[in-house]
């Protein structure tokens, strides 16, 4: 028999939440998964499973699945206060006005991707990978060891992937070791061939390891400088509601 003071008997579609929630509470399932599986408050789904009984290995079940999430939580929380740590660097850095350091961010901005824990700049344009690379070095003491790059080339150029590879390492001061597979001939689609004989040296990803806080820095940097909040670089995009 339905509780009548919790489930009007005249709303069929509630009683359905109703009849799901204590099933889905039988097979041991948490009270905060079920009111996000069927889209309704908690304190609801609190009451409507709240006599209904749980087996031992379910319990304990529940127990630990609390005790993961709770270290999940904390563990989320220490890297964002880490990120927010690092765009705080990045903005007091920003407020001494360094030329150098605000073209970097800047060209970031434009051409980086926007990755939350990555540092990533795709050009085909030689002299500002050249230009980014100082940057990196100049402001943050980079070294090669620190960084690896892409090619995409195109081999109907009149140049071999070698000398491509090696007009690359030479303008970045790179090593070889610094060198990552190679695409070839691989034309994005929105180009549709047009790029076909006017990239003879073809277009370098470029990234930086273990970059998180950089790529933070700069995020906060970026921020100070032209005066937004973007708090998707420090917390992710919005989640997408299930269902």
């Amino acid at each position: 028999m339905y509780e009548r003071m919790f489930v009007p008997i005249e709303n069929p579609r509630l009683i359905e939440k109703y009849e799901q929630a204590r099933r889905l509470r039988r097979t041991g399932q948490s009270i905060n998964r079920i009111a996000e599986e069927l889209g309704v408050a908690k304190s609801t789904v609190s009451l409507w499973v709240r006599n209904v009984e749980l087996s031992p290995r379910h319990r304990e079940q529940l127990r630990e699945n609390s005790a993961s999430r709770a270290r999940s939580d904390k563990w989320r929380a220490l890297c964002r206060e880490r990120r927010r740590r690092w765009q705080e660097q990045g903005r007091k850095r920003a407020r001494e006005g360094d030329p150098l350091h605000v073209a970097g961010c800047m060209l970031y901005w434009a051409e980086g991707a926007k990755s939350r824990n990555s540092l990533r700049l795709v050009n085909s344009d030689p002299s500002m990978m050249w230009m980014f690379v100082r940057f990196l070095r100049e402001c943050f003491g980079l070294a090669a060891e620190d960084l690896t790059f892409t090619l995409n080339v195109y081999t109907d150029n009149g140049l071999t992937i070698g000398e491509i590879e090696a007009y690359w390492l030479e303008l970045l001061g790179l090593s070889p070791g610094c060198a990552r597979k190679h695409l070839t001939n691989h034309f994005p689609t929105s180009s549709s061939g047009t790029k076909r004989n006017k990239l003879p040296y073809g277009t370098c990803s470029l990234r930086v390891k273990r970059s998180t806080w950089l790529v933070q820095h700069i995020y906060g940097a970026i921020q100070e400088y032209s005066g937004i909040d973007q708090p998707q670089w420090l917390d992710g995009p919005p989640r997408k509601p299930k269902g």
